[in-house]
């Protein structure tokens, strides 16, 4: 397997709460990989661990190769690990298009300005990527007129303006209409081949529609990784789901001092 990411012994702990549990992760390049599990699996966490918005309290993160469990937030997207939020990153009094144009300027090393730098080159790029989303019609609305899943297009255009090798995608269908789902698909669909996707996602029809590979977490712990049937058929995945495991495992007692 050509491996693009990899978590080792990844853990993060708050106080007491082990939110993700010593996590051992390989996402292959080109993959679309999703994370899936019961409310407080671990998975946004374990995405903010990976993308460096939140310090592991133990283990490594691999990028190509590269370990940048020590990486800051802002480097490791330069390196190429792009994402997208649950709540909106968006500039909701610019338009569409200068969104993009903002995130194109930076990747391209310019400062950030309070409007984008109007060049050619990158007026083409703004264009090919709000057309790649299916904005195109949209380019000059403010985003505080788009809809909810326009914006949520919206946002995954701009994450694809930083270039990433792989996109980390938090619930992007939290909230949507069947038709905005419907269209989510599509758009994801229609993105790169090479470019690996890692999504968490409540929503288990997009999830099996879309996922080469899927991830359990349940109480910060991998219950299990394989195929999209592999885990249909688990009855591990299913009493995860149907709550019958306890909740109290996530509290553990904290090691006395100098133990």
């Amino acid at each position: 397997m050509d491996e693009v990411l990899r978590c080792t012994g990844v853990r993060r702990t708050f106080g007491a709460l082990h939110a993700v549990d010593g996590v051992d992760l390989s996402v292959a390049r080109g993959a679309r990989h999703a994370l899936i599990g019961p409310n407080g699996a671990g998975k946004s966490t374990l995405l903010r661990l990976i993308a460096g918005g939140l310090r592991v309290s133990a283990g490594r993160v691999w990028f190509d190769g590269r370990d940048v469990t020590g990486d800051p937030e802002p480097r490791r997207a330069r390196l190429g690990i792009g994402q997208t939020f649950q709540i909106s990153s968006l500039f909701r009094t610019l338009t569409a298009a200068d969104n993009v144009a903002l995130a194109v300027q930076r990747r391209h090393g310019r400062p950030w300005l309070p409007l984008p730098v109007r060049r050619p080159a990158w007026a083409g790029r703004v264009d090919e990527l709000l057309t790649l989303v299916g904005l195109a019609d949209n380019a000059g609305r403010r985003v505080d007129t788009l809809s909810y899943a326009q914006c949520r297009q919206l946002e995954i255009a701009v994450a694809l303006a930083t270039e990433p090798s792989v996109l980390l995608l938090d619930e992007p269908a939290a909230g949507m209409s069947a038709a905005g789902t419907a269209h989510l698909r599509d758009l994801l669909r229609r993105l790169p081949a090479d470019l690996t996707l890692l999504f968490v996602e409540h929503d288990l029809d997009l999830v099996f529609d879309l996922a080469s590979e899927v991830t359990v977490l349940h109480l910060g712990r991998i219950l299990l990784s394989g195929s999209p049937a592999e885990v249909r058929a688990s009855a591990e995945v299913q009493r995860a789901y149907l709550g019958t495991a306890r909740r109290a495992e996530l509290f553990r007692p904290e090691p006395a001092a100098g133990g």
